[in-house]
């Protein structure tokens, strides 16, 4: 049995209830625990969800990616849906590993995107010292602060941090034992709404495949 079943993005060709109907059915044979969602706006979540409720709701978000504050956070709350967060590191740029200088291979998808263009990522610097600055005084990594970030806003959020090493991993894993309390949630929110982060998260050519 699959536990949770992603539509990994919404196909415009596709009315959202047939999809849901489709996992349904899978749901009642037995073969899907839960039906998920992934990069969908409010209104396809919406629609779905009165056909299946939708378990998860799979979408970008960091300190460095807040829309889902607006429209899909409040959403989901209201209709009880779990959130997993993917790039809860900003794509490794919040890790404060990456700067102006860094080279990637050429084969790095960041290489078309871009908020990592160079003179983005040399705007967006000041971001990563405000990380950087707040890691420092709590002798944790930026990584543990952004993803320790997410876990404090709602009690449904299970972010999905990626990597291929296995001391990532455990750095990652102890972003749960990282305690911020109402002040330092205050001072990250206070550093973070004074700047603007620059570039588009994705090419021009994918902007309107993403949060249909």
């Amino acid at each position: 049995m699959i536990g949770l079943l992603d539509q990994h993005r919404v196909d415009p060709s596709v009315l959202i209830e047939d999809v849901a109907g489709a996992v349904k059915d899978l749901i009642a044979q037995g073969k899907v625990k839960h039906s998920g969602m992934s990069g969908a706006g409010v209104e396809a979540i919406r629609r779905a969800h009165a056909v299946q409720p939708v378990t998860a709701l799979q979408s970008e978000y960091s300190l460095w990616w807040r829309e889902p504050e607006k429209e899909i956070l409040p959403a989901l709350e209201e209709l009880g849906i779990g959130f997993v967060p993917f790039s809860p590191l900003g794509k490794g740029f919040l890790t404060s590993a990456i700067n102006e200088n860094t080279a990637f291979d050429e084969k790095d998808f960041r290489n078309m995107v871009p908020r990592f263009s160079t003179e983005s990522r040399k705007a967006n610097q000041t971001l990563v010292d405000v990380l950087s600055q707040l890691a420092a005084q709590k002798k944790i990594t930026n990584a543990q602060i952004a993803i320790a970030w997410i876990l404090a806003q709602k009690p449904w959020m299970v972010p999905i941090p990626g990597t291929t090493k296995q001391h990532r991993l455990e750095e990652n894993i102890g972003s749960a034992a990282v305690g911020l309390s109402p002040d330092d949630l205050h001072a990250i929110n206070e550093a973070v709404s004074e700047i603007t982060v620059q570039g588009e998260r994705y090419p021009a050519r994918m902007q309107q495949m993403v949060n249909r």
